[in-house]
């Protein structure tokens, strides 16, 4: 288990949205417009969250990454190296899988699909156990270890204490929540779920557990699901979420959930820039 494949696709769309409403200088307003948000410089390193995660990730003992990308990833090449594959990064052996866009639409099919085609063009990781992540989030050295340790299961994934995720309720009332049973294996992840019923919902320490998106698959029993994930009804995207719900649907004691109490620095909007500021 020394893979991780970091998705780094999307237009950062949110973040950019939200400048209007920020304090931040017009240079940083200028750079959030013409950059993805994990190739921004941040605080006093001027190091974007992209080399902190990888760096991160060599920490907990990953040797290769595989960083999906559009085909326009110009910013990128600057930034982690100009070579398909092999590129040397914050430590790490860094590859670049292409997230193509069919003819026939304006945008990428989804997470599920940028794995899947991470996976068709490194065929290696339909036969290896490998991790999955988002670009936007800082992960920790110790979650991503955790998700090393060896276990009995195919999968696993990190639950987050809700206690500990230091971010507005708004914007934690947007997250998954997992529903884990009592041996702690994941039976299902609810996309934004009523309020009303998250009582429902916690576990044995009277937690909430949440989904960060961090998550270590066996190759092998992934690429079927990923490749035959439906389009979402209304965001007509292939989302990896719907992935894994059916996934454990044919496996119900197949991902095991490591809780963990801690926070992710993530970068959704223009204002969580400041929250980088001591690195």
């Amino acid at each position: 288990m020394e893979s991780i494949v970091i998705m780094a696709g999307g237009a950062s769309s949110r973040m950019k949205k939200s400048i209007g409403g920020s304090v931040l200088s017009e240079e940083t307003k200028q750079i959030i417009l013409s950059r993805h948000k994990s190739l921004i410089p941040l605080g006093k390193s001027q190091k974007p969250l992209l080399f902190h995660l990888i760096q991160n990730a060599v920490h907990a003992g990953y040797k290769t990454v595989y960083l999906i990308t559009s085909p326009e990833n110009e910013a990128f090449q600057q930034e982690v190296g100009r070579l398909q594959t092999n590129n040397t990064y914050a430590g790490a052996t860094v590859h670049y899988a292409l997230q193509y866009t069919p003819e026939n639409r304006e945008k990428p099919l989804g997470t599920a699909d940028a794995v899947l085609q991470a996976m068709e063009q490194y065929p290696e990781l339909q036969n290896t156990t490998f991790t999955v992540c988002n670009g936007d989030n800082l992960y920790s050295r110790n979650a991503l270890t955790l998700l090393r340790t060896s276990r009995t299961t195919p999968h696993a994934m990190i639950s987050y204490a809700r206690s500990g995720l230091q971010f507005s309720n708004d914007r934690i009332a947007s997250f998954a929540i997992m529903d884990i049973d009592t041996k702690g294996f994941v039976k299902q992840i609810i996309e934004k779920p009523d309020p009303a019923l998250l009582h429902k919902f916690h576990d044995e320490t009277n937690e909430i557990r949440i989904s960060m998106n961090v998550f270590s698959f066996n190759g092998e029993l992934l690429y079927p699901f990923v490749k035959e994930c439906p389009l979402h009804p209304e965001r007509g995207e292939k989302e990896l979420p719907e992935a894994v719900r059916r996934m454990i649907l044919s496996h119900p004691e197949g991902m095991i959930s490591i809780p963990l109490t801690e926070h992710i620095p993530d970068l959704t909007s223009a204002e969580d820039l400041t929250t980088f500021n001591s690195m």
